[in-house]
């Protein structure tokens, strides 16, 4: 059964919300800042879309879910930030074929697995050719512990079957710093639409 993400939100039912963008997203800004047109898609509270802000020219979150980009706007912009409520899977042209980098983080690993596929269309579909996509996914998501991590966990291998006929993978690494209690259990990429 799909999750209802804008239920979830209603009820305040959000472990994936921290409060602050992804440690390891920032620790890669540090030393390659991000620049042109980034999509954030499920950017929930938007802490991500803002830190990328700090770079990138334009960044545009998107949410399924109309509470999350209402708290997303709810916080002061950082740079040429903006959100809207969008489905990744169904994109308006507008948001087609236009971005440098798609930011991934969590949406990969929280969407049924036999939605993958389809995933990895529609983010090559939102890129410009040679376009960029940074990620963290989750080799092991913690269902031993349910509030630390998304429901679906993937190996590095599933990885390289679902990117590699669209995707050059460019660098790959198990970032330095996690929310607490996701340490070592996130796995960072860069990958280039080829």
């Amino acid at each position: 059964m799909p999750t209802d993400w804008e239920a979830n939100y209603q009820r305040n039912e959000t472990p994936w919300e921290k409060g602050a963008p992804s440690p390891g997203l920032v620790d890669f800004l540090r030393t390659e800042p991000v620049r042109g047109r980034v999509l954030v898609p499920g950017c929930g509270f938007g802490h991500d879309a803002r830190a990328l802000a700090a770079t990138a020219d334009e960044v545009v979150g998107i949410d399924i879910a109309p509470s999350a980009v209402k708290g997303a706007r709810a916080f002061p912009n950082v740079g040429g930030e903006r959100y809207e409520a969008a489905d990744l899977f169904a994109l308006p042209p507008r948001l087609r074929g236009c971005f440098d980098w798609v930011w991934e983080h969590t949406c990969f690993c929280a969407i049924d697995p036999a939605m993958r596929e389809a995933y990895v269309a529609a983010v090559a579909g939102a890129l410009r050719p040679g376009g960029h996509l940074l990620a963290v996914f989750y080799l092991d998501p913690g269902h031993d512990h349910p509030d630390e991590g998304p429901p679906f966990g993937v190996s590095q291998a599933e990885l390289d079957a679902f990117f590699s006929p669209r995707f050059t993978l460019l660098r790959e690494w198990l970032p330095q710093k996690a929310y607490p209690g996701r340490e070592g259990r996130e796995w960072m990429r860069v990958l280039r639409l080829s």
